[in-house]
């Protein structure tokens, strides 16, 4: 196959490769090292402009503690380190973009994207977590003009950007207690938002938040629910509050962070005769391949007997994935197993 250049693509590029990876968040860049590993070339698709999918979208500053060898490692880190990993072997990124459409080709298969690439690629591998995803909106007046400015957001970036500053967090799971926990730190104030007393989040993390809140570092706004939003239509002065009955009261805020979940959507690759499962793609446990030959799925759009939705347990599917798709890429060619204190990286 003609050799895939490293960085990013330009929008309408033709490219040939080995291996077709759907998703850039963690378990698809390690897919880019197994690959690699067999001598595999890769490019890799988002929808999203940058590479790390939810790690980088959701929670870059939030700890993650169930990635070997790390105690604590935060999700931007992550990224970074399996960017680094996955760099030897010069993938391709073609970022902000989304599939659109896959057809079979003659010895693989031709995808083509929402920026008009061609991507032919003898198999593929879709990383794609739960599919593309927003947040769920508030249905408040006004709510673009204070989404354009960052008055109100719905994912915390940079925790430095609320220093000084009073937030308002609505919503009742884990984002919603947890940021309200790291935020009390640095915020002049932090007030949470919950139409009933018991939060969804960890039990732990929810005791923690009562505990702030009884020494006065958060305030609790029960039973409450986003009624409003006060301002000038850029820049937020306050939020509007009512309870069920109706009794409002207005909290003087710079932010608002909505932390309602998410919505998720597989979008065209649910058109793909893949044999889906309540919007998760059913494989062959040994080797993560689809009902269409030559396509894999890994991670947490993958489902099988068994399945754990961790992140390591994506990155075991991506070497599974790799080494299955080998016999596609170098037909008759042998595939001796060996460990990587053996061989090193290839290239390096």
């Amino acid at each position: 196959m003609a050799a895939v250049l490293p960085g990013l693509g330009a929008s309408g590029a033709t490219v040939e490769t080995d291996v077709a990876i759907i998703g850039a968040g963690p378990v698809g860049l390690f897919a880019v090292f197994e690959c690699g590993m067999l001598r595999m070339r890769s490019v890799v698709i988002d929808a999203l402009d940058t590479i790390g999918g939810q790690c980088t979208a959701l929670y870059p500053e939030k700890p993650i503690f169930d990635i070997p060898a790390h105690p604590a490692i935060e999700g931007a880190a992550l990224i970074h380190r399996l960017e680094e990993q996955a760099a030897p072997f010069a993938p391709l990124y073609l970022l902000g973009r989304r599939v659109e459409g896959l057809s079979a080709t003659g010895d693989g298969y031709e995808l083509r994207t929402s920026a008009g690439d061609t991507v032919r690629a003898r198999a593929i591998i879709i990383a794609a977590g739960a599919g593309a995803f927003g947040p769920n909106r508030p249905p408040l007046a006004g709510l673009p003009g204070y989404e354009a400015s960052g008055g109100v957001r719905y994912l915390v970036s940079r925790r430095e950007e609320f220093r000084g500053k009073r937030v308002v967090i609505a919503g009742g799971g884990d984002s919603a207690v947890d940021w309200a926990l790291s935020l009390k730190e640095v915020a002049a104030k932090v007030t949470v938002v919950h139409r009933r007393p018991k939060f969804r989040a960890a039990p732990e993390s929810a005791a923690r938040l009562d505990e702030a809140a009884a020494r006065g570092e958060i305030e609790l706004a029960i039973p409450y629910q986003l009624h409003g939003l006060e301002g000038d239509g850029s820049t937020l002065t306050g939020v509007v509050l009512a309870t069920l009955k109706g009794e409002e009261k207005t909290i003087p805020a710079d932010h608002l962070l909505a932390f309602f979940g998410l919505s998720m959507e597989l979008g065209p690759i649910a058109d793909w005769g893949l044999g889906l499962s309540h919007s998760h793609v059913t494989v062959a446990q040994s080797t993560c391949e689809t009902s269409l030959p030559g396509v894999h799925a890994i991670g947490d759009i993958a489902t099988y007997p068994g399945k754990l939705k961790l992140i390591l347990q994506g990155f075991s599917e991506a070497a599974m994935a790799a080494h299955a798709i080998h016999p596609r890429v170098f037909p008759g060619e042998a595939l001796h197993f060996e460990y990587s204190t053996s061989k090193g990286v290839p290239g390096a």
